[in-house]
């Protein structure tokens, strides 16, 4: 009867998982799947599963149109997210392990201080950072985009829960051999925290990536729009490429799917011995 209670359990959960991940999964192929349609079909009241025949034109039209800038698009993405990922990972890095180690005065107000900043809504300071950026030249630079996502005050704070639980052993050895604070950080912490850096890296990877708010408001010129900037144009012309459109979604979104393919695993160590768990 106990073998049968556990096999039931097991199928409807088994179930369960499966239908969860074809939901999950519904709206990546209703989008792979429109890529590769014409309008017609797309718009067509008859469904069908794949198209029967398949317009491969649909993604080189993305690069021979010269008013969509997608290459260009792509690749200051990829610049913007390969710089600031792991700029940003560093530093909260950084900072996690002095809030965590570092005997300094008043670090319990500086902490105060950069958790209050996480509940600024980012509109209140939208304005004041384009002035700030606008004056130093930044506007219709890949820097002028990437310099104020580079402090990321949840990350500082999971970085200091994890450095917090962080052996102490290991750093009193690390003192016998003479390192200070930044040897202690640079040789010691630093390379056993590579299961945070690495999920909090991804995770920042793909926050830059999806960024399109700020990229579109500093970077004006078609020469610094990243991928999702010249993904919209699709939505703002007066006739809507739907073909293009979905296949579009589907170029931007493909080094998406690989960075959580890599660093799921990752990401889920990270979050686990970040001191959050129950």
């Amino acid at each position: 009867m106990q073998s049968l209670n556990r096999t039931v359990r097991v199928t409807a959960r088994s179930a369960l998982i499966g239908v969860v991940t074809l939901i999950f999964l519904a709206p990546f192929y209703i989008m792979l799947r429109n890529s590769l349609m014409d309008s017609q079909g797309i718009t067509s009241p008859h469904w069908t599963w794949w198209p029967s025949t398949l317009h491969w034109e649909n993604f080189t039209s993305l690069f021979s149109d010269p008013t969509l800038h997608m290459a260009e698009g792509l690749r200051n993405s990829l610049i913007v997210a390969l710089i600031s990922a792991p700029l940003s990972t560093l530093f909260a890095s950084a900072a996690g392990y002095a809030f965590a180690r570092i005997p300094l005065p008043g670090r319990g107000f500086l902490l105060a201080l950069i958790m209050a900043t996480m509940m600024i809504p980012g509109s209140a300071t939208f304005v004041p950072t384009f002035i700030v950026v606008g004056s130093l030249g930044g506007v219709n630079t890949l820097w002028g985009i990437i310099a104020p996502g580079l402090f990321n005050p949840f990350a500082v704070l999971l970085f200091r829960n994890f450095y917090l639980r962080f052996p102490k052993e290991l750093e009193e050895a690390g003192r016998l051999d003479g390192l200070g604070w930044l040897g202690l950080y640079r040789r010691v912490a630093l390379p056993s925290s590579v299961a945070m850096l690495a999920s909090l890296g991804a995770l920042a990877f793909i926050d830059s990536w999806n960024a399109f708010l700020w990229p579109l408001v500093v970077g004006q010129d078609p020469g610094s729009w990243t991928a999702q900037i010249a993904l919209s144009n699709f939505l703002t012309a007066q006739t809507i490429n739907l073909p293009g459109l979905f296949a579009g979604a589907v170029v931007t979104i493909a080094p998406l799917v690989v960075m959580f393919l890599v660093a799921q695993r990752y990401i889920v160590e990270g979050i686990a011995t970040s001191g959050l768990k129950g």
